[in-house]
């Protein structure tokens, strides 16, 4: 099957259906344990960087990989996935999910018959890069187990069922790039929220840190700047990075952006470096003009246009 669509197999049609899983999902050894049970049944979803699965081999087997260059994130519908991850024993059933980190080997002694599994692939700087912008950490940091029966576990699993079912029913979604990198970013994000459900400071954030993003956008307001840029910048994570700059600034990166980009287009009108407000709010980053006109207004109390006609 391609990397996206549904496959099932037969008891006798396993060695067809473990290329197929390897190819949409990862390479592995396969070792059947007992007597089929039902019928083996693969979906799988291509994002890019990430790629999903619903995988049930309809026979109790043991499955070894050494997960090449990508996370895997198994979580057990029903039935049992029983694990050795790193040296550790991981168990999970419904309500968990057994997190194999990238290029090391990890066998699942037991998965059994009954067990139907939803997993997430994650291309391993992809997720490095997740984790180093949104919370500051390093990867090895993530857990081998993942409880998602509360609060951010809960969510990603929501959101990992809902989004893996929509682009199934609707493949044009996987395919076009610029629809599946926001649904895979939408994914890792709510990952990492829930493998870091608490994210205490780490010693006090230095005005040099806020410093030097405010630097950053100054150099380059026009810049299309994302939540991750300004925290990569900063070398710390986002929710870092936004309590740094409520407590130095009382604002938001995203305000304090918005405030830079105001500056420049408030001289520019002023100085007649602009022959028209739009020329000047696409010049410094502005690309919806009715929210740039109302905080515009809201900051120096006239309109822009009034600004420009007094020059």
């Amino acid at each position: 099957m391609s990397t996206t669509g549904t496959l099932t197999a037969s008891s006798e049609e396993l060695d067809g259906f473990s290329a197929s899983v390897a190819r949409a999902y990862f390479p592995h050894d396969l070792a059947i344990r007992a007597q089929a049970a039902g019928p083996a049944e693969l979906r799988a979803v291509d994002l890019g960087p990430i790629r999903l699965a619903r995988i049930g081999w309809g026979s109790e087997v043991a499955v070894e990989s050494d997960h090449p260059g990508a996370w895997a994130v198994n979580v057990p519908r029903s039935g049992v996935l029983e694990a050795r991850v790193g040296g550790r024993h991981v168990l999970s059933l419904d309500g968990q999910a057994t997190v194999c980190p990238p290029d090391q080997p990890t066998r699942m002694t037991r998965w059994s018959a009954d067990c139907s599994i939803v997993g997430m692939r994650v291309d391993r700087d992809y997720l490095a890069d997740e984790v180093s912008a949104l919370v500051g950490m390093h990867v090895d940091r993530l857990p081998a187990q993942l409880d998602l029966r509360t609060g951010g576990g809960r969510t990603w699993m929501a959101l990992l069922t809902s989004i893996g079912a929509e682009a199934l029913v609707s493949p044009e979604l996987a395919r076009d790039p610029r629809v599946s990198r926001r649904l895979a970013g939408t994914l890792s994000a709510a990952f990492v929220t829930a493998c870091f459900p608490e994210e205490p400071m780490q010693g006090e954030i230095r005005p040099r840190i806020v410093s030097r993003v405010v630097a950053a956008m100054e150099e380059d307001p026009a810049r299309d700047w994302t939540a991750s840029d300004l925290a990569r910048t900063a070398g710390v994570g986002i929710r870092r990075l936004q309590q740094g700059f409520r407590h130095y600034l009382g604002s938001t990166p995203t305000q304090e952006l918005t405030a830079i980009r105001l500056r420049r287009v408030h001289a520019d009108l002023l100085g007649g470096n602009a022959d028209s407000v739009t020329e000047a709010a696409y010049r410094w980053g502005f690309t919806h003009l009715g929210r740039f006109a109302a905080a515009y207004k809201n900051h120096y109390g006239v309109t822009p246009s009034h600004t420009l006609r007094c020059t």
